[in-house]
C-alpha cells in the first residue's frame, strides 16, 4: 500500500492492475477536492464514514456513509467535508489511465488548478 498525503487530506492505493484502481480517501474537516474531471476514467465513490456535499455536474447532494456514487467520463465533481470528523470514501478507478495527468482541475482551493 501507498499513501500520499494531499493539503485536503491524503489518499491509499490499497489495489491496482491494468484497468482499474482501487484507494481510500480521506478528506478533513473543512476540506474539499478540487473540482475536476476525468477523459480516461470513470469512479464509483463508496461513502463509508462522515458526510458532507458531493457536487456532479454542479449539482450539489448531501452524502454519508453507505452513499455510492458514480462519476462517468468526463463528468465534474468534487466532494466537500462538512462533518465533524474525517470523510472517508473508498473510490474505485476503471478506465485506460490512472495518473495525474488524467486530472483536469476546473477549480481547486490550493491553486493547483488546469490552465
Amino acid at each position: 500500500m501507498y499513501t500520499e498525503q494531499r493539503p485536503w487530506g491524503n489518499f491509499t492505493i490499497l489495489y491496482e492492475t491494468h484497468n482499474m484502481k482501487v484507494k481510500q480517501i480521506i478528506v478533513h474537516v473543512g476540506q474539499r477536492l478540487s473540482y475536476q474531471y476525468h477523459k480516461r476514467r470513470q469512479e464509483r465513490w463508496t461513502i463509508v464514514e462522515g458526510e458532507g456535499i458531493f457536487t456532479l455536474n454542479g449539482v450539489d447532494r448531501v452524502v454519508q456513509a453507505g452513499d455510492i456514487l458514480s462519476i462517468g467520463l468526463g463528468d465534474s465533481h468534487r466532494i466537500r467535508n462538512t462533518g465533524k470528523g474525517n470523510l472517508i470514501f473508498v473510490e474505485v478507478q476503471l478506465g485506460e489511465s490512472f495518473d495525474e495527468s488524467d486530472i483536469f482541475r476546473i477549480e481547486d482551493d490550493y491553486n493547483r488548478a488546469s490552465t
